[in-house]
């Protein structure tokens, strides 16, 4: 199935440039065709001015208008995917588009939800007791801070769950949750026409960067990103997919091929993280300097997130053990 397909089947990509490299190209709005005459918006892009004017072009190329967006869900809490929602409202003409997201990612989309002053002191804490070096968390903090521009928040967040189907013109979209890149990440499933809309939980060319996820209260262990994104890899190995519409680049078909190829990724890695670790104990920043010699602090962060992910499917399985009994905390082959 071709693109030109799948318009015919009211589905519209509009791709839109995202200013860092690690996402995997511009990211995908999609734009569906709704029962109704008007458009169902899966993400939204970034809220950067070279975002919107994307996605005003995109509109303009499809012969749409914003006032035709009758709804708009949001995969998960990242700001390329949710940062243009309120300007879509604004186009519209006011909050009235509802926007829909789980329940787990609302709060960093909705303006209830925390802000970067109040999460940074517990990110600090958690980053020195896996023994990143204050200067490098400096840099982080200032990072994190700066990321929230390229996103506004959103008045509201409706919940919407796994099993709900969304019914537009030609289509009815069940939403699966599947966690994992963040804690509520949502796809949408076509089982007659068995496309799926992966958005960063499949990728054709990058594997989705499991993240840290501290709880409320910055408690370590609230969410394993990686225990849970392998099972929900799982859970899409097993179905019947023809096309995967990703949240990055271009449709894609060889679901299986994809997925079997990460989790083989994943297994190297560990592999060579339990050869570090049986010639003695090591920090997770110190394992994560050894696998990215030459990354740089600003990306200390997607390195120890990946470091920590597999730290602990390797603890699940008893191959690795951490001690906590001083800090930073190092990490031990069983």
């Amino acid at each position: 199935m071709t693109e030109a397909d799948l318009e015919g089947l009211g589905v519209h990509r509009i791709a839109i440039p995202v200013p860092f490299p690690q996402a995997g190209g511009p990211v995908n709005a999609y734009l569906v065709e709704d029962a109704g005459g008007g458009l169902l918006m899966f993400d939204a892009g970034l809220g950067t001015p070279e975002a919107q004017a994307a996605l005003e072009a995109g509109f303009a190329r499809l012969g749409r208008r914003f006032d035709e967006v009758t709804r708009i869900v949001v995969s998960h809490g990242h700001v390329d995917h949710y940062g243009a929602a309120r300007f879509v409202q604004e186009r519209h003409g006011g909050p009235d588009v509802p926007v829909f997201g789980h329940p787990a990612d609302a709060p960093k989309m909705s303006e209830q939800g925390p802000r970067w002053r109040e999460l940074a002191p517990r990110l600090a804490a958690y980053l020195a007791r896996q023994g990143v070096p204050p200067e490098v968390v400096e840099v982080l903090a200032r990072q994190g801070e700066g990321g929230f521009r390229f996103a506004r928040r959103l008045p509201e967040v409706r919940p919407i769950a796994e099993g709900e189907v969304l019914r537009t013109r030609h289509l009815a979209l069940e939403v699966m949750h599947m966690p994992g890149h963040t804690p509520g990440l949502l796809c949408l499933y076509e089982r007659e026409r068995r496309l799926f809309f992966s958005d960063d939980h499949l990728l054709e060319k990058v594997s989705p960067n499991p993240l840290v996820e501290l709880g409320p209260d910055g408690q370590d262990g609230f969410f394993h990103p990686l225990l849970a994104y392998l099972d929900s890899l799982r859970r899409l190995r097993a179905m019947e997919v023809d096309l995967v519409l990703p949240g990055h680049g271009p449709p894609f078909g060889g679901h299986r091929e994809i997925i079997d190829a990460l989790v083989g990724f994943y297994a190297k890695r560990q592999a060579r993280m339990l050869e570090l670790l049986r010639a003695g104990p090591r920090t997770a920043h110190e394992i994560a300097r050894a696998l990215w010699p030459h990354a740089r602090p600003a990306d200390a962060f997607l390195t120890l997130s990946e470091t920590v992910a597999n730290l602990e499917v390797m603890e699940s399985r008893g191959e690795v053990r951490r001690d906590r009994a001083a800090e930073p905390w190092r990490y031990l082959a069983a």
